[in-house]
């Protein structure tokens, strides 16, 4: 697979994975779907995420996961996804509402935005059973628990 990945690191959140792991995740969520993708990984803070989340979804607030897919014209080259922008500070404070390691919960949105970039959607619940169901298989392939299992704890205080 060939996968061309940009990553724009604009954020001074610590704890951010490194180029290698998120080269890899993607590359997870891509497999068996498409065999060549280019596309922007951009880490960001909560200001620029929210000032996105405004402007394209007329959402107020930062959020976790953002994706454009690309609007290519007719004959343009397919192998342009478009770009994700994640949101460190929220990342990483969902991460430790929700007890679960920082890394797993970063694979999960990398993966979670390369579904979204490849048209997978969740508003509908048949939509939400479909794209989880592939989610939890790419991340447990890479080693990470089901992002869906509540567990024993966070269902006490859920």
């Amino acid at each position: 697979m060939a996968l061309r990945i940009e990553v724009q690191n604009v954020c001074e959140t610590l704890g951010v994975p490194t180029n290698a792991d998120l080269h890899a995740w993607a590359t997870a969520a891509l497999q068996g779907r498409m065999m060549e993708a280019e596309l922007t990984l951009r880490l960001v803070e909560a200001d620029e995420s929210a000032e996105l989340n405004q402007r394209f979804r007329d959402c107020v607030g930062a959020t976790n996961v953002l994706s454009f897919p690309a609007e290519l014209p007719e004959g343009a080259p397919l192998s342009l996804l478009g770009d994700i922008v994640i949101c460190a500070p929220v990342v990483a404070h969902e991460a430790a509402e929700q007890d679960k390691a920082a890394m797993a919960h970063w694979a999960h949105m990398v993966v979670h935005g390369v579904l979204h970039l490849l048209g997978y959607l969740h508003e509908k619940d048949a939509e939400a059973l479909e794209m989880e169901s592939i989610e939890c298989e790419i991340l447990t392939g890479l080693g990470f628990p089901d992002p869906y299992q509540v567990t024993e704890a966070h269902s006490i205080t859920s």
